[in-house]
């Protein structure tokens, strides 16, 4: 099967700077529970309902692996398996994670970087459009009266870049029209958007204030709109976002990031809201720490995201229906992540930007400061008019609510991880509320979780059957694995055709190709060579079994003659085979049964002369 020759060197080099950059243990760490276990780290693995760490961690070959799930790899390959993401979208999710810039020609196509980059020009260009429109332009002035009326100040409007799309079907593209920005880039991004009617592109914000979203950096990513109060088309929608693009997904962005971030990691505290005024009204009355989510309910990338910059988040819940029917989500994050999520709810059916308005930063600040975990919010929530400890029908539905979000949370955690430990606490609390067992309530989590109530983790790939390699193939590899000096002598007696396994021909061919280059194909180049994640799981495997029998003293190196007489034996008896077969499968003239007699024969006696004598 033909496949590329070697990594170019840009790419080599990009893929081991990056690599070199990230430590895994720091890496798997930030994601999982890891505890030390003689020269290896354990965690539960994320990918089947482990009971007890399956998931180990070399620091000294920078790998990891489970061997439930037949699972293994480098940084990259975790970051692949852990964020459902291609390799490239894993070098680039590492390379800024370790602050190193990647090159169009390092981080791929240099037209697909082209193309990224023209993106965020174009989001750049937009966003001066619509804030240089709200500020003086004459056609924006109810947009700048709207903002009064809701309290925002032309500083804040400043700071936030916020801007003004006017009421014109075009008003964006025909500004585009002598910019290098075309209408294509400008639908890419989604600022423009194509009628279904006729086929022509329109503004997609157009009569509507714009809050411009921001990536962690600083760069314009997407918009949300808010239509003007007054407005005579009563098919437009009150508030319209940017879609799904290249640079955003509202999934993993917060709005007001860039401007908060550095106050989150001073007081390790983030305040969540959930819309965009309610955010710079906050930060307007000094509450620096707040962002907002973006037309969506806080997640668990948004919780990950967060957990780099803060110890504690706070969301703010309007104190309408709709802020407490979130309720259960909030609740089963609060079980998975390690950090403290509190939830405060405000008062009257406020949002955070009328009871800041109403009644001040101080009162807001006390509100935030009598926040209680997502746990207790949820019990508030359950018990409000029930005595827990009554044994009432109300107490009962309540308790057996609470068991069911626990076993919806994660798969049991191991002794001593912060899981597990939190896991105990939420029991022991159920438990003193309700007068009830700890022990009784602990087997009823069980219970449900055996009746499948609680959902597959879905970032659970389904282990998928592996036809494993041949004994002597996989043999071979392991001796160069641990050995790689070994692959000259190898590929003078063994061609990579005659290996069978796919995965095991292409790492051979390519210890032969690095060693014919005088290159030593050594375990960390062999796993920047491929970005293939079969391939690595088989060679983190492979080198952890020929380093378990290296470690019990057994001279690999020294093994090397024995696989290769294998090899010869198996030969000969494909060569055996392949003549017996002729003779049986069809009648055959004088000559051509006299010329396989003799092949057979020449085959016989050189296994003859190959074999150990017997005795006896």
């Amino acid at each position: 099967m033909p496949f590329s020759v070697m990594s170019s060197p840009a790419s080599f080099e990009a893929k081991e700077r990056v690599k070199q950059a990230t430590d895994i243990v720091e890496l798997v760490g930030s994601y999982l529970p890891l505890r030390r276990e003689g020269r290896l780290y354990k965690a539960i693995c994320p990918w089947h309902d482990d009971t007890r760490p399956s998931l180990q961690v070399n620091p000294e070959r920078q790998s990891f692996r489970c061997w439930v799930c037949a699972i293994g790899g480098d940084v990259f390959e975790f970051i692949m398996k852990r964020e459902s993401v291609d390799f490239p979208q894993a070098m680039a999710l590492l390379a800024e994670r370790a602050g190193i810039e990647l090159t169009p020609r390092q981080g791929g196509s240099g037209q697909g970087k082209n193309e990224k980059q023209a993106m965020y020009q174009a989001m750049a260009w937009a966003e001066e459009q619509f804030h240089r429109c709200l500020l003086t332009d004459p056609a924006a002035e109810p947009a700048r009266q709207y903002l009064q009326d809701r309290g925002i100040t032309e500083e804040s409007i400043r700071r936030y870049h916020i801007g003004y799309s006017p009421d014109e079907w075009q008003w964006l593209l025909d500004r585009a029209a002598k910019t290098p920005h075309t209408p294509a880039v400008l639908e890419q991004v989604g600022l423009a958007i194509v009628s279904q009617k006729n086929g022509r592109r329109f503004d997609r914000f157009k009569g509507r204030v714009l809050f411009s979203i921001r990536d962690e950096q600083g760069r314009p990513i997407a918009n949300g709109g808010r239509i003007l109060p007054g407005n005579t088309d009563e098919r437009a929608a009150k508030y319209v976002n940017s879609p799904e693009t290249p640079l955003f997904s509202k999934s993993n962005q917060l709005y007001g990031l860039d401007l908060a971030k550095d106050a989150i990691t001073k007081s390790r505290k983030a305040v969540v809201m959930e819309g965009y005024t309610d955010c710079v009204i906050a930060a307007q009355c000094g509450v620096s720490n707040a962002l907002a989510v973006l037309g969506t309910a806080l997640g668990e990338r948004h919780v990950r995201l967060l957990s780099r910059f803060a110890d504690q988040i706070i969301l703010v819940l309007d104190g309408d229906d709709a802020g407490q029917r979130r309720t259960n989500d909030i609740l089963e994050l609060f079980i998975a992540a390690n950090l403290d999520l509190r939830v405060a709810t405000l008062p009257d059916g406020l949002d955070p930007c009328d009871f800041l308005l109403q009644r001040g930063a101080e009162a807001f600040e006390q509100m935030l400061a009598g926040a209680v975990d997502a746990f207790e919010h949820k019990l508030l929530t359950l018990t409000r008019g029930v005595d827990p400890a009554s044994g009432s029908h109300a107490a009962a539905a309540a308790l057996e609510e609470m068991l069911r979000l626990l076993a919806r949370g994660p798969a049991q955690a191991a002794r001593g991880t912060d899981q597990q430990i939190l896991i105990n606490q939420l029991l022991g609390r159920l438990a003193r509320s309700f007068h009830v067992s700890e022990e009784l309530l602990r087997e009823r989590v069980v219970t449900e979780r055996r009746r499948g109530r609680r959902p597959a983790p879905s970032a659970s790939p389904e282990k998928t059957e592996r036809k494993l390699p041949e004994p002597w193939e996989a043999a071979l590899l392991e001796i160069l694995l641990c050995e790689p000096e070994a692959v000259g002598r190898a590929h003078e007696s063994i061609n990579p055709e005659e290996l069978t396994d796919e995965n095991c021909r292409r790492i051979y061919t390519r210890c032969c190709e690095l060693s014919s280059a005088g290159i030593l194909p050594s375990f960390d180049r062999l796993m920047l060579e491929f970005d293939d994640a079969a391939i690595k799981s088989l060679l983190v495997e492979l080198d952890e079994r020929g380093q378990e029998r290296a470690a019990e003293g057994i001279d690999l190196a020294a093994q090397l003659p024995d696989v290769l007489q294998s090899l010869s034996q198996r030969r000969q008896k494909r060569t055996e085979g392949a003549a017996v077969a002729a003779l049986k499968g069809k009648r055959l003239d004088e000559q051509q049964e006299q010329q396989h007699l003799e092949q057979l024969l020449r085959v016989m006696q050189t296994r003859h002369r190959t074999s150990k004598p017997m005795d006896g």
